[in-house]
């Protein structure tokens, strides 16, 4: 199992996250995950200028795990209004998938 930690940035002209912001993202991300992503779980914390991402994925050896998981955030944000609305889209520079645990 790879632990990955990621993040959306919020966009600054989005209104501050509700409630249940976190739950709409990790079902966004279920909704658009694929078998080769090889997601198992998720965890999501809002914040006020990001939301921080837990992607537990299960271990292959190629593409890596950083790779699967920035690959998963921009396939959703890509598919998401939602996401589309409240963050950044994600760029290959500041994905913010920094490494596996």
């Amino acid at each position: 199992m790879d632990i990955v930690y990621a993040s959306f940035e919020r966009d600054p002209t989005a209104p501050a996250a509700g409630p249940g912001e976190a739950n709409e993202v990790l079902d966004v991300l279920w909704a658009h995950a694929h078998p080769e992503d090889r997601l198992e779980h998720a965890r999501a914390r809002p914040g006020p200028h990001r939301l921080d991402l837990l992607l537990f994925l299960r271990s292959c050896s190629t593409p890596g795990p950083v790779h699967r998981a920035a690959a998963l955030l921009r396939r959703s944000h890509a598919a998401s209004p939602l996401l589309q609305r409240r963050y950044l889209q994600p760029t290959p520079a500041s994905d913010r998938v920094d490494r596996a645990l």
